[in-house]
């Protein structure tokens, strides 16, 4: 069991880094050079080093967490799962996959309507361009996220499938954060998560926040009512842009803007609030409407209907 839990410390999504950085390095020739007269640029090199410091501190993060979950998924496994699945039955790679594809969904629907999650998920949503680099500013409070596994090695399926698939969504998902790539071909984008639909899933307009939440697969969003498709190029970043480069700011300003509305609360209902109800929600007698009438991806408590972008250019 031990050689199994170190066998899987680091993340094999770190292989996919290598091929990251050259296709990074084509995008930046492809942004610079290319002669589609944009008026917003691609890159801006000070996001894109927060980008790329932010990764390297959720790569230890990852790795620290990864092994508290791995040791306590194993003992789900060992001792509490009623049946073991078949590593080598293509069944359970199925099932597996799906397994992944559905929590990954619900975890990141979850991370866009209660703030506490909010708060860390944000990290990956604070850049105000849309590039390869962007993939990988992720946030360093990764707790919840490696606890949302339990229902499958609890079901039967070692630890280690479970991470494998998981570091197989990753890397899917690094080569979605590009707009160097339009609309590929319908059949496509109707099943899987295409650049086209990561770039709504990115945009701060009204029409496309808390949109396309799917990792490989777009059909979960298409079921469940949050399917968006990109009509006019978005505008990134959160409702409220934070206007900083730093990366320790990056990670916490908005768990700073959550202990503070705690703080300033005078009931518990609205501490709770505060923490557990979506970004932005405020008191209905603070005038934003409860839950139902607060911003998105802003801690101020701003509707989201406030937050429109300057419209881009259509798409076809």
């Amino acid at each position: 069991m031990l050689d199994k839990v170190i066998d899987r410390l680091h993340d094999p999504a770190v292989y996919a880094l290598p091929a990251m950085a050259l296709l990074i390095a084509i995008e930046m020739l492809a942004i610079k050079f290319g002669d589609d007269h944009d008026e917003r640029p691609g890159y801006d090199l000070r996001d894109h080093r927060a980008s790329i410091l932010t990764g390297f501190g959720a790569l230890f993060s990852s790795t620290m967490l990864r092994t508290v979950a791995l040791a306590l998924y194993l003992l789900v496994y060992e001792y509490v799962a009623p049946w073991h699945l078949s590593s080598t039955s293509w069944t359970t790679w199925v099932f597996l996959f799906f397994g992944v594809e559905f929590l990954l969904y619900w975890y990141h629907r979850a991370a866009h309507g209660i703030r506490l999650i909010w708060a860390g998920h944000q990290v990956h949503h604070s850049s105000q361009y849309f590039n390869l680099s962007t993939a990988l500013r992720r946030k360093w409070a990764q707790w919840f996220e490696k606890m949302i596994w339990l229902p499958l090695p609890l079901l039967g399926v070692h630890p280690a499938l479970v991470f494998t698939m998981h570091s197989a969504h990753l890397v899917y998902g690094l080569f979605a954060h590009t707009e160097k790539i339009g609309k590929l071909p319908r059949w496509f984008e109707y099943v899987f998560v295409t650049p086209s639909h990561h770039r709504v899933h990115h945009g701060n307009d009204p029409e496309y926040l808390d949109k396309n939440f799917g990792s490989i697969l777009i059909l979960w969003d298409r079921i469940f009512g949050t399917f968006q498709p990109e009509v006019q190029r978005p505008t990134y970043g959160l409702t409220k842009q934070i206007e900083t480069f730093s990366i320790w700011k990056i990670q916490v300003h908005e768990f700073g803007n959550m202990f503070r509305d705690v703080r300033g609360a005078s009931t518990l209902r609205h501490k709770l609030g505060y923490v557990f109800g979506p970004p932005g929600w405020k008191p209905a007698e603070d005038g934003a409407g409860g839950a139902g009438g607060s911003g998105k991806r802003d801690g101020s408590g701003r509707p989201a209907a406030a937050a429109a972008g300057q419209p881009g250019e259509l798409l076809t």
